[in-house]
């Protein structure tokens, strides 16, 4: 059944107003009429829902019933990521969304090849938002995961919110060290939260680093090989999914 998710304004009462979007989906694309069903998740729930009535501009549904899902992963994951070459974020964005990641925050680091003009940041986050939308509705997840366009600063400060904070660091990884990423995983339990930061291309500098860890950040290695900026958080959350959901 076809998933979408809106606003928590979009709900009046045992309906939801659909916007123009949606409402295109729903007939060009499912060719869908009043009276099939939908899913619907505004950020509180997932609810079955019956098409009552379609327009070019709008859809409404009305709730049948509230559904239970278990498809987020047991543990927050957030990934502030430095900001990469090209499109590189997008990917990171569609996938990381699928592997269940909760939020991203984008990041210009030292390193950035890549910058952001700050009158685009807007329609750029917008892209990256409607990705992880898309992403969100086709992996059956239930909560949308938040992008954001922050300062380094702000993820320095973001420390304090989470139950743990790492470095994904090549350098570690060079020296040998394998046990600080899974010494983590193995101290987190179910509710709690890890905040990962990864460096652009160049990696993050040793500045950078520096400051992480007097902010309570710990650098650990992800392997034995040195993995793509843009393949990082594809290990990290595999590695919490496999931890939390498969290993049992």
């Amino acid at each position: 059944m076809q998933r979408y998710f809106v606003d928590a304004s979009a709900r009046d009462g045992q309906r939801f107003r659909l916007g123009k979007e949606e409402a295109h989906h729903i007939m060009n694309v499912m060719r869908m009429e009043a009276g099939d069903e939908i899913l619907v998740l505004d950020g509180s729930g997932l609810f079955r829902c019956r098409l009552v009535s379609l327009s070019k501009s709008e859809a409404i549904a009305e709730i049948e019933e509230s559904l239970e899902s278990d498809t987020e992963l047991p543990v927050r994951v957030t990934i502030a990521h430095g900001l990469p070459k090209g499109d590189k974020i997008e990917l990171v964005a569609q996938k990381g969304t699928e592997l269940g990641m909760s939020s991203l925050l984008i990041f210009e680091a030292a390193r950035s090849v890549s910058k952001w003009d700050a009158k685009k940041v807007p329609k750029k986050l917008e892209r990256v938002q409607k990705i992880v939308k898309e992403a969100a509705e086709q992996s059956y997840r239930v909560q949308l995961p938040e992008v954001d366009y922050v300062t380094y600063d702000e993820v320095l400060k973001a420390a304090s919110d989470y139950t743990a904070c790492l470095i994904a660091y090549e350098e570690t990884a060079k020296a040998g060290e394998r046990s600080v990423f899974a010494e983590t995983l193995e101290t987190l339990k179910p509710g709690d939260s890890l905040l990962v930061v990864i460096g652009p291309e160049g990696g993050l500098t040793e500045g950078e680093v520096e400051r992480l860890m007097q902010a309570g950040f710990r650098a650990a290695a992800l392997g034995r090989r040195i993995l793509r900026t843009e393949t990082a958080p594809f290990y990290v959350l595999s590695a919490v999914s496999y931890q939390f959901e498969l290993k049992g």
